[in-house]
């Protein structure tokens, strides 16, 4: 997997966070969700002032599809809602960043990891791309809580090739009826 985002405009942005494997998956499994630099800056900004958070992703209406964020149970997931994955942050003072090969570092803690969730109609859709969660300058959505920042969050997207897809296969994401907690 790319360590940038290719953005339209032809430039690009690092990859910053990447999804955990699910449990029993390869560690080289290819994550359905990562996050950019700027996205898990202005988490770990959001997670400091109102502790753990949590994505929804939906299809439409009024803030279109972009990524929610909410604090961390306060949006209730539906029964057919797809965890995309579970971002981990890592803490901000670790050399290296989330996802770099180094397997000696300490396990982050809940509060820097974020899960994803998107409507299972729009998983239906997207399934065969990688989500990339990334901010940028502008006004975020009404209910999303970094509407105050000046920075919003945005969702690009990444196709798999046909060898991620079969891996992926194997290890179907979680749905919201599956949710125990």
């Amino acid at each position: 997997m790319d360590d940038v985002c290719g953005l339209p405009s032809g430039g690009s942005v690092r990859i910053a966070a990447r999804a955990t494997p699910p449990e029993g998956a390869p560690a080289d499994l290819p994550p359905r969700v990562v996050a950019t630099e700027p996205a898990v800056e202005l988490l770990r900004e959001l997670v400091g002032r109102h502790g753990p958070v949590m994505f929804h992703q939906s299809g439409g209406c009024c803030d279109g599809s972009a990524p929610m964020c909410y604090p961390d149970g306060e949006f209730r997931v539906g029964q057919r809602d797809v965890l995309v994955g579970e971002l981990d942050l890592g803490s901000p003072d670790r050399t290296g960043g989330p996802g770099d090969d180094d397997e000696t570092h300490e396990p982050s803690s809940s509060s820097s990891r974020i899960r994803v969730w998107i409507s299972g109609t729009q998983f239906e859709t997207w399934k065969h791309t990688q989500m990339v969660v990334d901010a940028i300058p502008g006004r975020g959505s009404g209910f999303s809580l970094e509407n105050p920042t000046g920075k919003r969050f945005l969702s690009r997207a990444r196709t798999f090739d046909p060898g991620e897809l079969a891996a992926l296969e194997a290890f179907p994401p979680m749905l919201g009826a599956e949710l125990d907690e």
